[in-house]
């Protein structure tokens, strides 16, 4: 039998704790050597056994991982990032060795895609405005067509925009439902989108023809601010504006103006800042319906990120091919 890689975990005892469940510490324990079931602080702390890490198991928590750290782990083959984005979080120094890098940023991409899933199929029934009106009046108005004009999400259309982890799964989600599904994504073909049971389309086309939209792209330079005025009044009056990305990927101030005037809806799992201030208009808008930022990964959730990773590593150790390896060239386009 080959010899087990020696393994370290460098993360915060806390995320260690809500992530990881025995199952998974026995795991790694048959693949690797594990040198310590508790998380190490930083690289330093490993003292001696530094010269022998193949496998770090990193998470938030863990500090930067640099050229100089590099230089200290001769041996290191493996970084399984229990976490999402490893952009800013590791040196370009980890590809040039030839290091493996996997994350788990498409475990965390689930839980989105559900609340996502959710907020398209409620948007269309007009939930959230249905129920606003049925507390207040407590009365049956059926069939409600006074109430909200063109309810139900037979034939509607939905604008995804970016084919990332998140928008490619809310994608194939509604495969399975009587929807038009329109993308805007630069990077994907339009053989591709219609895989994913989409139609490939500019921005303007999708902003204009969709009765949903829901914003997946990264929080880049070149996307901060995508959607601002102009953009935003592309959108048909009536329609639905979902962010469950970032919040900087629309113009807050322009967002603001044109959901206090009522013309168009929202369902915000984000906003810039993350934590609006107590004097914004949206908490008291009949309109917009926000959440604090809990459409990743919450509660037991967590868990199917050590699920990926652990995964991961076994493959690793058994010469199998990984699934969630990131790439160096990708980097420029993820958040």
């Amino acid at each position: 039998m080959a010899k087990k890689p020696p393994t370290a975990l460098i993360m915060h005892p806390v995320v260690l704790a809500e992530l990881m469940r025995e199952d998974h510490l026995q795991r790694l324990e048959r693949c690797t050597t594990l040198m310590s079931r508790e998380p190490f602080p930083d690289v330093t702390a490993l003292a001696d056994h530094r010269e022998h890490v193949e496998v770090l198991v990193t998470s938030w928590g863990c500090p930067r991982i640099d050229g100089e750290t590099i230089e200290e782990l001769p041996r290191l083959k493996l970084i399984a990032h229990l976490a999402g984005s490893v952009k800013g979080f590791l040196d370009d120094a980890v590809w040039r060795r030839g290091i493996i890098v996997c994350n788990a940023v498409a475990a965390n991409a689930v839980p989105v895609a559900e609340y996502t899933l959710a907020a398209i199929l409620f948007a269309n029934k007009k939930v959230f405005r249905l129920n606003q009106y049925y507390t207040q009046h407590r009365r049956n108005n059926a069939p409600w067509t006074t109430e909200a004009p063109d309810v139900g999400n037979y034939g509607k259309t939905v604008g995804i925009i970016g084919a990332s982890h998140v928008g490619s799964l809310v994608m194939r989600m509604l495969k399975t439902f009587d929807l038009r599904v329109l993308l805007y994504d630069p990077y994907m073909a339009p053989t591709a989108a219609r895989d994913f049971g989409a139609r490939k389309v500019g921005l303007s086309e999708l902003l204009s023809q969709s009765d949903i939209i829901s914003v997946h792209a990264p929080l880049l330079p070149e996307t901060r601010h995508m959607i601002g005025s102009r953009e935003l009044a592309l959108i048909r009056d009536g329609a639905t504006l979902i962010n469950t990305a970032r919040g900087a990927l629309i113009d807050q101030g322009a967002l603001e103006h044109q959901l206090v005037s009522g013309r168009l809806d929202a369902i915000l799992d984000t906003t810039d800042p993350e934590v609006l201030p107590a004097s914004s208009p949206l908490y008291g808008l009949p309109n917009v319906f926000l959440t604090p930022h809990i459409a990743g990964s919450l509660g037991k959730e967590t868990q199917r990120l050590s699920d990926f990773i652990v995964t991961e590593v076994e493959h690793f150790t058994h010469g199998k091919v990984l699934r969630h390896v990131v790439r160096r060239e990708q980097l420029p386009r993820l958040a």
